[in-house]
């Protein structure tokens, strides 16, 4: 079984990242994700099918409109959502799944190792490992 550690490598040498959840509510995780990101000067697209934009940026509404590909995908969803996110990640040829703490669903995990995705969960955060400084 592959390590945790070598999971998020895998996570955070993939060029670009999309953020499934992110939001322009400086409250919501899914904003504070993406401007870790943008923090730490990583290329990130945000995911949110309920906004136009987000951070200012073109926000999509789903992985299928990006416009390219990603192979990392950060998760900032409720539970009953991160099985759909886990379907378009499958079909949109993602290689690695952050499911942030309280994204996780347990069937949504083994879906998508089942399809051969790196799937980090169980409480590691990308604000702990990438450091957010706030704004």
């Amino acid at each position: 079984m592959e390590s945790l550690d070598s999971k998020i490598d895998a996570f955070l040498a993939a060029p670009t990242v999309a953020v499934v959840g992110a939001s322009d509510d400086k409250h919501k995780y899914g904003h504070k994700v993406l401007v870790c990101y943008k923090q730490n000067k990583r290329k990130a697209f945000p995911v949110n099918p309920n906004a136009q934009t987000v951070l200012g940026e073109t926000c999509y509404s789903d992985l299928q409109s990006l416009p390219e590909k990603v192979e990392s995908v950060s998760i900032i969803t409720p539970p009953a959502v991160t099985k759909r996110v886990v379907d378009d990640a499958i079909e949109a040829g993602v290689k690695n799944l952050w499911m942030q703490p309280g994204a996780e669903n347990y069937e949504a995990i083994a879906k998508a190792e089942q399809a051969g995705l790196k799937v980090i969960h169980g409480g590691a955060c990308v604000l702990v490992v990438l450091g957010y400084h706030g704004e």
